[in-house]
């Protein structure tokens, strides 16, 4: 505990360093200056496609790999698919791989560059990578997850329940050994967030963009985490929802809701830091620990 309280102040001591701010720091720059470096190897700016934007980060374990290779996690961020990228997220390549996970953070293109689909396009060539490539960087082929946060959920539940996007590379979600979603929207229309809007073309939405819409059975096994309180997205339609839908279909799904945290914090809660506050990381590393059960 005592090492938590450290942490914790020095996360604080840190925000609130006036040097800090004037030099335009935000509170995700402070858990990454706070990231550790000794639980993992770093390779930068991986190519998963000839575009600028299709590059990923892949977090190497410094621990013993299995005999078949460590669990893999291809991980997308959120921003209502209009801004982040992966350099703001090294706090959850980290916290996987502190656990003995391969860790790829993916970067796709956003708006106003893109609007959907074509961000599922990069998603489903981010994950293709991963799946492709596993065993390349000391990873298990047949334990690759897709996990995100927020817009980056959306993704994530996308690729394992549309078997469109995955398919233009020759994949299934069948190949997947299951995925995480944090605070995801999976069933959000019409939309109330005006970043949003433009991405899925409103008020003209397209057909079958949501993830609630693809659940069939056999699809991957899924754990969906959320904030109780989230007032950005509503975790009683989105994350009860679709386990209501995945209960119904006979998929397994665990799903764990959170105090103590909201939609930022929660994804937060995975940096070194913060993970006093919810069980974040535990919750993830159990869930992939612990194959074939929900």
């Amino acid at each position: 505990m005592n090492h938590r309280i450290s942490l914790f102040f020095a996360f604080l001591t840190t925000l609130a360093n006036p040097a800090a701010l004037a030099a335009g720091f935000s509170p995700v720059d402070v858990l990454n200056f706070l990231t550790p470096s000794r639980t993992h190897t770093l390779h930068e700016g991986v190519t998963y496609g000839p575009l600028h934007r299709q590059r990923l980060d892949v977090y190497v374990p410094r621990a013993a790999q299995p005999p078949k290779g460590w669990p893999v996690v291809v991980f997308y961020y959120g921003g209502s698919w209009n801004r982040g990228e992966r350099a703001q997220y090294r706090f959850v390549g980290e916290a996987l791989a502190s656990r003995g996970i391969l860790a790829l953070v993916a970067d796709y293109r956003l708006y106003p560059e893109v609007r959907y689909p074509d961000f599922l396009k990069d998603s489903a060539a981010a994950l293709s990578y991963g799946l492709d490539h596993a065993a390349d960087w000391g990873g298990n082929p047949d334990k690759v997850y897709v996990m995100g946060h927020s817009a980056g959920a959306y993704n994530a539940a996308m690729m394992a329940l549309d078997p469109r996007w995955l398919a233009a590379h020759g994949r299934s979600p069948q190949q997947l050994a299951g995925w995480v979603g944090l605070a995801g929207p999976y069933d959000f229309l019409p939309l109330t967030n005006v970043d949003a809007m433009p991405v899925f073309h409103h008020p003209h939405y397209p057909a079958h963009s949501q993830p609630l819409d693809h659940v069939q059975p056999g699809a991957p096994r899924a754990l969906l985490l959320a904030a109780l309180e989230d007032d950005l997205v509503n975790p009683q339609r989105n994350t009860a929802g679709l386990a209501e839908r995945l209960n119904a279909a006979q998929v397994p799904v665990l799903v764990k809701m959170h105090t103590r945290v909201n939609h930022i914090t929660l994804v937060a809660a995975l940096s070194l830091p913060l993970r006093w506050m919810a069980p974040v990381l535990n919750d993830v590393v159990q869930f992939i620990q612990a194959p074939g059960r929900p």
